[in-house]
């Protein structure tokens, strides 16, 4: 296969793991036969930096015209006194309204390798395991372009007060429930709709759509739960969860708290897709770690590099059709925590200091785990 793949390292530690993202991509190409075209693109601070806008108009055309887009975070102190259109955090936003993709695809397992990285007893991950195993694997499936993140917001004129409206319409609740409908319907076959019903107008609305939505999807069962509460069931029981589907801001809140349970918000890949295709006719997807540009470690060769290469693993399969190269870089990944290297986040005390492994390491034992395999 022939595709190009849009790079978009953005500020921070952005630049440091997506060249570890492309690192393993360029390993899938050779040993698969594939051809990948990449492209460079200024993103976030950077581009502001640069070009006076988070997002320049040669960047959002470069992704447009990519089968994928392989992303790093946007943002950092250096520009938290900008207004918040200038902000770098408005460049995401625009790039995901000017691409379209409105699911973005979050999952949290907990790796065997990676048992004594995360904080719950054996008894509590168990006691909920649909295996009676210390173990958990969701997905939340976070509706990306609307909600109080793109509603009206501003302030009063005397500057005392301040506004966001949280606003959501039929079909965009439609469409996002329905991705997560067919991704239950691949897993285990149980999703569960979250949000706050009891307050929000807007969450009495998810619930309608949600309600009118699940017979057309008669092999998955549906339940419900405030928000709240599911942050708490995320802890005490979290193998009851196969799939959650939720609005903008509690995706981005309740997927960071999953992070913290599989031992390390730098394990977390996600995948943004949408309705439109790129060149090679499948959903062009925006890919990206679910952490921040973390500017206090960037060019350190600190940071973790895995919730970017699994990223990737995410790129190969929804946009590039590739399941059996996701697969080969998922296994890497697992050969090469089951050796027990660790990047300093996910490592203990007992870590030796032979298995503590920089950025630049931990994805090249990655790209050379994945051309060992048969």
């Amino acid at each position: 296969m022939k595709c190009t793949i849009a790079l978009l390292p953005g500020d921070g530690i952005g630049p440091d793991v997506v060249a570890q993202g492309k690192l393993v991509l360029e390993a899938v190409a050779g040993k698969f036969g594939h051809e990948f075209d990449f492209s460079a693109y200024l993103f976030g601070g950077c581009a502001i930096d640069a070009k006076g806008t988070p997002l320049p108009p040669e960047t959002l055309e470069g992704a447009k015209a990519a089968d994928a887009i392989l992303m790093g975070a946007a943002g950092g102190p250096k520009w938290d006194s900008l207004p918040g259109a200038q902000r770098p955090e408005k460049g995401l936003l625009a790039l995901r309204a000017g691409l379209g993709v409105y699911a973005n695809l979050r999952p949290a397992a907990l790796l065997p390798q990676l048992r004594d990285a995360c904080p719950l007893k054996d008894e509590v991950l168990a006691a909920s395991s649909p295996e009676g195993k210390p173990s958990f694997d969701l997905l939340i499936v976070r509706e990306l372009t609307g909600g109080i993140y793109f509603g009206h917001r501003g302030r009063s004129a005397d500057g005392n007060s301040a506004f966001d409206t949280e606003t959501y319409s039929v079909s965009e609740i439609e469409r996002l429930l329905r991705v997560a409908f067919v991704a239950a319907q691949g897993r285990r076959k149980k999703l569960c709709v979250v949000d706050k019903a009891n307050v929000l107008e807007s969450s009495r609305l998810w619930r309608e759509v949600a309600a009118r939505v699940a017979p057309d999807y008669p092999d998955v069962a549906v339940d419900y739960l405030y928000v709240d509460n599911c942050s708490m069931q995320l802890i005490r029981a979290p193998g009851r969860f196969d799939v959650i589907a939720t609005s903008n801001m509690f995706g981005d809140i309740l997927s960071d708290e999953a992070s913290v349970l599989t031992g390390s918000i730098g394990m977390l890949p996600s995948a943004s897709l949408g309705d439109a295709a790129g060149p090679a006719g499948r959903p062009r997807g925006l890919y990206e770690p679910i952490h921040g540009s973390a500017p206090d470690i960037a060019g350190k060769d600190i940071a973790n590099p895995l919730g970017t290469i699994l990223s990737a693993a995410m790129l190969l399969r929804h946009s590039l059709g590739l399941a059996a190269e996701a697969a080969a870089v998922e296994a890497a990944v697992d050969a090469v925590l089951a050796t027990g290297l660790r990047t300093a986040d996910l490592a203990t005390a007992a870590t030796p200091p032979a298995l503590r492994a920089g950025t630049r390491a931990m994805g090249q034992a990655v790209a050379h785990a994945l051309r060992a395999r048969s």
